[in-house]
């Protein structure tokens, strides 16, 4: 190929104009794709505080519900702490009557908040009622915040015909959070009104969706806030053999978002902390990232025997020692808006309400049976969907009516399978 003058000249100018940026590059000590200092001595590092010391964790009351000097206060009356502490209440009497009702086998499958009752309520007290959750399985709390009744809890966790939210479907859902808020931020009737909020543990921030997600969020990036219930455990493995950094909040600032730590068990803490990430995520619309510390005083699930993997005794310690219904009466005593009769009433008031609740929930039949197919893809239903549903029915149209384990099974079904037997 035969190269030109005219050629060979650009290419020395080119050659010339790169050498001169470089240059000027590095008289002015800065490198092409970043705004790093330079420096001539080798620095390692190791933490993101610019010391050997942890990221603190942000805390308003004390153990035994005194604020801590020099700590703000958040705006709250005597009504909103009742409101709150009524919140925080109802979610353990919930969860004692599901776990042993799972027990009996009524229903398939529970998972309890025991211990991070003040981060659930403390959050969603935080959010805009507008806002959207992507809920893991334990913010059941934020729902009853947003009006989801008892009746509602109850009638989900049974799948009767009266849900009509999930159907009995429990799913946590992670990474499309930063999907949800980049709608957000298209919709011109929300862009810098609302967010999305995804709560999630600290197990789930070891899987690949959580990068995935925090990536998309910081460089799209999208108004989303995401909320770690650091609780000590992944179903059976203990934080400690997770991860070798400064917990979750360390990986914030690797993505370029703003990141705070909070003590979970401070409903007041968690209250002021999630009110100005929100802020923070609006007003920069990208992600924002809240690490509350906590311990999971339950089970991981009704699938899970945790005193298989730590002392009965620890649990027990902490209950007593750290417990965050404790810590929020403390305070509210201290202020004359809570005393002893006040507790008697609040409790059996809700044991009371949750009880006639499970017996309503439990003396009605299942949705139809064909909702199990319903709900699952958006859209036109695909073919994998209608073949399944056909190979139900003609087994049902088969073995419906002559075994009797199936026809036990389709009694507990609204109008009996009808829906998918036919005429039969």
């Amino acid at each position: 190929m035969i190269r030109t003058a005219a050629t060979a000249r650009r290419t020395t100018s080119n050659a010339f104009q790169t050498r001169s940026f470089a240059q000027t590059a590095l008289r002015k000590n800065k490198l092409p794709t970043t705004n790093s200092p330079i420096v001539n001595k080798l620095q390692f590092i190791n933490s993101v505080t610019g010391s050997s010391a942890q990221i603190p964790t942000y805390r308003v009351l004390d153990g035994v519900g005194k604020p801590i000097e020099g700590a703000e206060l958040p705006e709250i009356d005597k009504a909103y702490a009742h409101r709150l502490y009524e919140h925080m209440q109802l979610l353990p009497a919930l969860d004692n009557v599901l776990y042993n009702v799972q027990r009996q086998g009524k229903i398939s499958f529970y998972m309890t908040s025991h211990g991070e009752e003040a981060t659930i309520i403390g959050s969603a007290a935080a959010l805009a009622n507008e806002d959207e959750v992507l809920g893991q399985y334990r913010e059941m709390g934020v729902l009853l915040w947003r009006g989801f009744t008892i009746d509602d809890a109850m009638n989900q966790c049974f799948g009767n015909e009266k849900d009509g939210s999930g159907k009995g479907r429990q799913m946590p859902v992670i990474p499309q959070a930063a999907g949800v808020g980049y709608a957000l931020k298209r919709d011109p009737n929300r862009r810098s009104k609302n967010i999305a909020a995804c709560f999630f543990g600290e197990g789930a921030a070891s899987e690949g969706d959580f990068h995935a997600g925090f990536m998309l969020a910081s460089t799209i990036p999208s108004p989303t806030l995401y909320i770690c219930r650091n609780n000590g455990f992944a179903i059976s493995t203990p934080s400690t053999e997770q991860y070798y950094g400064d917990g979750i909040a360390a990986r914030g600032p690797g993505y370029g978002i703003d990141t705070i730590r909070v003590d979970g068990n401070d409903i007041l803490a968690v209250l002021n902390a999630v009110k100005e990430a929100r802020r923070r995520t609006l007003e920069q619309g990208r992600a924002v990232l809240v690490e509350a510390m906590s311990y999971r005083v339950g089970h991981h699930s009704t699938s899970d025997d945790s005193f298989a993997y730590r002392a009965r005794s620890e649990v027990e310690d902490r209950k007593r020692i750290d417990n965050p219904l404790t810590r929020f009466r403390l305070f509210m005593e201290s202020l004359g808006w809570w005393n002893e009769e006040a507790e008697n009433e609040l409790k059996a008031s809700i044991k009371t309400e949750v009880m006639k609740s499970f017996k309503r929930a439990e003396s009605l039949k299942r949705c139809e049976l064909g909702e199990l197919f319903t709900d699952v893809y958006g859209g036109e239903e695909p073919w994998n969907i209608k073949e399944q549903r056909e190979e139900l029915s003609q087994l049902l149209k088969k073995y419906g009516q002559v075994w009797e384990p199936w026809r036990s099974e389709l009694s507990k079904f609204k109008n009996n399978g009808k829906d998918l037997l036919g005429s039969q």
